[in-house]
């Protein structure tokens, strides 16, 4: 091979690294589990997020993130299989939005008028199979792992 089509190939690979590298770091392909979702998501469907600050987080995105019983001192936690347990929920109030009480009975007992700087409420659509912040209360930044940009990717 001449050295131009050694060049093309080098070029090409570097490329293609550097393209993978950046969606591992910036995606993220998270298969969902449970009822808690429908009919928004299904059990077995996948959908693709993208990894983004709480700042990134709107009311009403889906998101995936990090359960409350897998987070210690405000860390992940990895389970047997080195994942941390996440979760896919709707996103339903920010900071800086009302506290939504009429949803959230449990954050009625709370001073604050406002959801706080650094926490969120999550909700399931479907409320009879969803672990959330009814039973939680709010959901605090370092748990939030992305947006989902695109839902329903079938194997």
């Amino acid at each position: 091979m001449p050295v131009i089509g050694w060049v093309v190939v080098a070029v090409v690979l570097v490329a293609a690294t550097t393209g993978l590298l950046w969606a591992r770091r910036h995606l993220m392909l998270v298969s969902v589990v449970g009822r808690s979702m429908e009919p928004t998501l299904r059990p077995g469907d996948r959908v693709l997020a993208r990894r983004v600050p709480l700042a990134g987080v709107r009311a009403g995105d889906v998101v995936v993130v990090v359960a409350p019983a897998a987070m210690t001192a405000g860390r992940p936690t990895r389970s047997g299989d080195g994942e941390p347990g996440l979760l896919i929920k709707r996103a339903y109030a920010v900071p800086g939005d009302p506290v939504p009480v009429d949803r959230v009975p449990l954050l009625g007992q709370r001073p604050e008028r406002e959801v706080p700087p650094g926490h969120l409420v999550v909700l399931g659509d479907n409320p009879p199979f969803s672990h959330d912040s009814r039973e939680w209360g709010y959901l605090a930044e370092p748990a939030v792992l992305g947006v989902v940009v695109r839902p329903r990717l079938r194997p």
